[in-house]
This record gives C-alpha cells, structure tokens and sequence, in this order.
C-alpha cells in the first residue's frame, strides 16, 4: 500500500488510514522529514522508500492536521476552467486558461474556521495538484509524471474585494487568512482510481451546493501542467488550483454568501474531505 502525505502538527507523517500512521522522520532514520515541503524535493526517492513502511502509530486526527504541503514557492489557480461555471459567469471559454495566485499565507489545514470578513463570501471546491519535480516544457503526454499528488482544496472568495474596482482583484480577493484549505492528504497520483475522472462536490450546512466530475474540466490536468510550464519554471511542492465546477453563491438567484456558523463540506471522490467553519470577524 502506498500511504499518502499528511501534515500533522507540522511534521510530515504517513497516512495509512484506518491502519494507522508513522511519523517520517522517525520511521527514515532522519533521512527524510521532518518538514513536510522538504518531504517535495525528493519526491520520487521519498515515494519509493513510503512503500516500505509499516504504520507504528494510530489513524491521524483530522483536526490536527494542517496543509500537506504548507509553503509551495507558488500557487497557481485556473479561473473558469468548467464550461457550466463559466457560463452561470457569463465568460467566454474560448482561448487561453485564465490564471491567477493565491497567496501562500492563505493556505490551512483540511478543518478550519473562516472569519466573516466580507458580506459576500463564497465557496469554490477545486481539484489541487502539488508537483513533484523541478520541470520546465514539459509535454501533455509526460506532465503527469511531473505530479506528485492530488488534493481537495477550497478556493474562498471575497468577492466584493475580487470585484473592486475597474480590474477584478483577484489574487487579494481570495488571499485571506483560511482561505485556501486544502488536503487532507497529498494523495500520490499512482493511488488515485480514474484521476481523471473523480466526482467533486461541496455542501453548505448539508445542502449540496455544488456536484460535478472533473472530467468536466475544460483543460485537464496534463494541460495545465503543460501550458504553466511553457512559460514558468515548476517546483517541487507548487500547487495548482485547478478550477472550480457550477454552482457558487455569487451566481445563484438570489445569490447565497456564507454567514456566521455556515458549515462547509468540500469533498472529491478518492481524496477525502475538508470541513470550514465560518465565525464573526475576528477583532
């Protein structure tokens, strides 16, 4: 069994789960870990060797655990990237990807909370891919040999503060504290049944919100992974937030903006759940 990668209290571990857990660092030898982005740079050596081990301690609590992967150098997201959101948008789908960052700072662990900081706040579940290699041109039929694993993540939006403005703004929109959960566990892609095809949803206070498959996506993966790296060099451990299926707040009639105590529930087929609490604004 190929475990997966968790982030526990700042240490990198191994998922088994029901089976338990083990601690990276201690179960190599400190030949890897214990930082869970240095666990990244020596992704192909660090899968190999996590075929081998045993768990020695019990199932991870999932409110422990923080961003499998807490400091990526970047953070790609891909706007508009499913034809039905594009069009409850109002976009036009043809041409180029739309891209854009979260801030690194914005990232958390898969059971937060949010604080109300806009009157307009709103969810976007999206597939998340962490490379695992330095990469630069690379083609479709390799890019997924340059992916070390796959995520659910949570691409939070203030959208009164995304739509400021004569130019949307984006990145800040969606770069406060929390506002990029993403996990549970970095998922190695031989692991993951149909990668390219995984049902994805989420669910506001049991209400589903959003479902879709994302296969659904306009470009995959490998497309992704190809046009970046066209033009920018690829690390270990960047991310890409690869878009979002329909169904978000702001396009609904009338539109729906998440408040105090909501309940978020953003899960994908294959790769677990993220679970986001929304309290009063901090002071």
């Amino acid at each position: 069994m190929t475990p997966s990668l968790a982030n526990l209290d700042g240490r990198a571990v191994l998922n088994f789960g029901a089976s338990g857990s083990a601690d990276v660092a201690r179960a190599s030898g400190g030949r890897f870990g214990p930082s869970p982005a240095a666990v990244l740079d020596d992704w192909a050596a660090f899968l190999s060797w996590s075929e081998s081990v045993d768990p020695d301690a019990p199932p991870l609590d999932v409110t422990r655990l923080g961003p499998p992967v807490p400091s990526p150098r970047q953070v790609f997201a891909i706007g508009l990237n499913y034809r039905e959101h594009a069009q409850e948008a109002g976009y036009d789908t043809s041409g180029l990807p739309q891209v854009f960052t979260k801030f690194p700072s914005c990232l958390a662990g898969p059971v937060t909370t949010v604080p109300i900081v806009s009157p307009r706040l709103d969810w976007e579940v999206e597939l998340v891919v962490a490379i695992g290699e330095r990469c630069r041109l690379v083609g479709e039929e390799a890019a997924w040999d340059s992916v070390a694993g796959l995520m659910v993540g949570q691409d939070i939006s203030a959208r009164d503060v995304q739509l400021e403005g004569k130019s949307p703004q984006w990145s800040l929109g969606k770069s406060f504290p929390n506002f990029g959960p993403i996990g549970p566990f970095l998922v190695p892609t031989g692991s993951v049944v149909n990668r390219e095809d995984l049902r994805i949803s989420c669910r506001v206070n049991g209400d589903i919100m959003q479902d879709s498959r994302t296969s659904l996506m306009i470009w995959n993966v490998a497309e992704l992974v190809a046009r970046l790296s066209s033009v920018v060099t690829l690390f270990p451990g960047d991310l890409i937030f690869t878009g979002t299926p329909a169904g978000i707040g702001n396009r609904r009639e009338p539109p729906r903006y998440l408040g105090v105590d909501d309940v978020l529930v953003s899960e994908i087929e294959g790769l677990g759940e993220l679970t986001t609490t929304f309290t009063r604004e901090l002071p």
